[in-house]
């Protein structure tokens, strides 16, 4: 269900909640629990009730309405509806919000990317608690499971001032659900019409007054489908299994600490089925083996009235078997981070500054040539300042030292009115990103192809919003209007029929747009709408003039209905709407089609068990109604596949049973 929420606290004046718990539970981030009572409170009730929101991201602990930087947050009870949707990755989350687009990437692995504000996917940051645990995105979308999310928080446009050139087009930072004062646990088992299955566990807890400790697991399955009997697999199959413990921690002193540990580890196959070819009449395999370690910690003391210390930090290594029809690739990635700072609150002003440390390292067992190893020690320093209760400011940079693309000054400018029911933000910010080999095209065909890089120089990028909120009784309203001009942008370009060159692209790709949402919300019923436009171009590679960014619809829409009785279950349709986009190297069409996709979601809870069914896509959109996903000739990068502008599954339904345990 694409439903795009905007939650209601950004827009109104939020009060907190004063609930009996251990110190680490009222310590850490709070969820959006649904309310005691099964009958729906008046909407100005519900203003008092509603719970306070802080937000992580931005490092300074603020409430989401205070903030002078406009971040959208989706709360637990937003995420407990898409966990029943799609409870194996969370590429579904971060679908219904505005102005983000997840990317099918590879069409032979099913790998996608988020695009924020129709900028690249790779100009996004990932991050679980503030820590980069999960490496790239190309598949980590879809091996990260949304049961132990308690919120997930969205910074748009340049953020290299808060967390460097991995930022340079916005932040999702994914907060993990926190133990209460009580034992819980669930399970969730899920089965799809395409023969897929997925079961999750969920188990948290207090062990004493200071220390909570929860644990997450998950085993996930898919058959390999081939939906227009083409010999090319439309959904690739896989097998993954995941597990995750955390510790939460507070002392008397108010000295607080975050661990966790993580491990994955997945087989995915696409390409042709066993006996089939693709059009040069070779079988063409594509398969990745995954493996994933990682661990992090965050943890704060206060050091003096009003001033705290913080310290963060997290390891993360991955290794991948690769095989792209008869070249097998084998390598490792993996990330150090370390930050330390310091936070200061008096009258109406915050303040941090501290010393940041990343590590990006890649090491090719088959292609030596493409190794690197990234490192950039930092600087950063953030103020914010309330010169009345309506209006804040806010100024933040950052000065990183690349061992490779020179040292880079990010800054970040921002504001925030709130004039009666409105609430109007604008912000600026300039950034930048260190190029590697992977851009889209590599990950889904590997590296045989690419010549070495050489001649390189750092991507860059300004953007710019301005935002309007205004809330009133049941209704809500949004407008943003952004914008974003980006040089130097890495490209591939063919220098051989079958070799291909990283550069980057001569002149400025420039993206302008708005989004804009309306909400009614009353007695458990809520409708929204949602609108996105989008007016992206680029100067044509290699030509004259201009064309239209690729992949980029221009419009898009969506409406949603949900009814929602805590206690009894919850019903709710969509439809969605997705524009015409300009496709590049697409030997059978320059344009794509438009498209609408229409779901409804139903769920019934009996107690402690819950029963779900969705259906997703009814109108079956399927890109292979169209044309075939496969090339009638190889590409110079070497993909076999067109790119994805439509979804490749086709209408999917999934029905499944979620068990809870425990309880106050």
């Amino acid at each position: 269900m694409r439903c795009m929420y905007v939650l209601r606290g950004a827009l109104t004046g939020a009060c907190a909640l004063a609930l009996a718990a251990p110190a680490w539970a009222q310590s850490a981030q709070p969820e959006a629990e649904p309310a005691e009572t099964a009958e729906a409170p008046e909407p100005e009730a519900e203003d008092e009730e509603t719970e306070e929101i802080v937000v992580q991201a931005t490092r300074t602990g603020r409430r989401i309405q205070d903030e002078p930087i406009r971040v959208e947050v989706l709360n637990r009870e937003e995420i407990e509806e898409k966990i029943i949707m799609r409870p194996g990755n969370i590429a579904l989350v971060l679908a219904e919000t505005g102005g983000l687009r997840v990317q099918t990437t590879s069409p032979g692995l099913g790998a996608s990317n988020i695009r924020v504000q129709g900028m690249d996917g790779r100009y996004t940051q990932l991050l679980a608690d503030g820590l980069p645990l999960y490496g790239g995105q190309a598949l980590g979308l879809l091996q990260i499971t949304p049961t132990d999310l308690g919120q997930v928080e969205v910074i748009k446009g340049a953020a290299s001032a808060l967390y460097g050139s991995s930022a340079l087009g916005g932040v999702i930072n994914l907060v993990s659900r926190r133990p209460r004062d009580w034992f819980e646990a669930e399970t969730l088992l899920n089965v799809t019409t395409r023969d897929g299955q997925d079961l999750t566990a969920y188990v948290a807890g207090p062990v004493g007054r200071e220390l909570g400790l929860s644990l997450t697991g998950g085993l996930h399955r898919q058959s390999r489908v081939d939906l227009d009997d083409d010999g090319w697999i439309d959904i690739p199959g896989y097998e993954r299994w995941t597990v995750r413990p955390r510790l939460f921690w507070t002392g008397e002193s108010g000295a607080k600490l975050f661990a966790t540990v993580g491990a994955m580890g997945e087989d995915r196959v696409g390409g042709t089925l066993p006996g089939r070819t693709v059009p040069d009449g070779n079988p063409f395999a594509q398969t990745q083996e995954t493996g994933r370690l990682d661990a992090g910690f965050v943890g704060e003391a206060p050091v003096a009235a009003g001033v705290t210390a913080h310290l963060r930090g997290s390891w993360m290594l991955q290794d991948h078997s690769h095989v792209f029809g008869s070249v097998i690739e084998e390598d490792r990635h993996e990330t150090i981070f370390a930050e330390a700072s310091v936070t200061a609150r008096s009258d109406g002003r915050s303040l941090v500054a501290g010393v940041a440390f990343q590590s990006d390292a890649f090491a090719s067992e088959t292609f030596p040539a493409f190794d690197y190893t990234f490192t950039a020690p930092g600087l950063f320093a953030q103020v914010e300042q309330d010169l009345s209760e309506e209006l804040t400011l806010a100024a933040s940079g950052r000065v990183d030292f690349h061992n490779e693309y020179g040292t880079r000054f990010s800054p970040r400018v921002s504001a925030a009115w709130r004039p009666g029911p409105w609430t109007i933000r604008a912000s600026y910010g300039r950034g930048f990103f260190a190029p590697t080999p992977f851009v889209d095209e590599v990950d889904d065909a590997g590296l045989s192809r690419l010549e070495p890089l050489a001649g390189l120089r750092a991507e860059t990028a300004e953007t710019a919003s301005l935002d309007f909120g205004w809330a009133r009784g049941p209704f809500e309203a949004n407008l943003t209007l952004f914008g974003s001009n980006l040089d130097g942008t890495a490209r591939l370009v063919t220098v051989a029929p079958t070799q291909v060159r990283l550069v980057n692209s001569i002149g400025t790709t420039e993206i302008r747009g708005a989004e804009a949402l309306l909400r009614y919300r009353r007695d458990g019923f809520t409708v929204t709408g949602s609108y996105v436009f989008v007016d992206a171009d680029e100067p044509v590679p290699g030509g004259v003039g201009r064309r239209a960014l690729p992949l980029t619809p221009r419009h898009s829409a969506g409406l949603v209905a949900v009814w929602e009785s805590h206690g009894r279950g919850r019903i709710g349709v969509e439809a969605y709407y997705t524009g015409k986009q300009a496709l590049d190297d697409d030997p059978f069409l320059t344009e794509s089609r438009p498209y609408l996709e229409l779901g409804v979601l139903g769920e019934i809870v009996l107690g402690r068990v819950r029963l779900f069914v969705n259906f997703e896509n009814i109108t079956d959109v399927r890109q292979t109604r169209y044309n075939s996903l496969v090339r009638p000739v190889r590409a110079a990068d070497g993909r076999w596949t067109v790119d994805a502008w439509a979804p490749t599954d086709g209408f999917v339904a999934n029905a499944g049973i979620r068990l809870n345990f425990g309880g106050n």
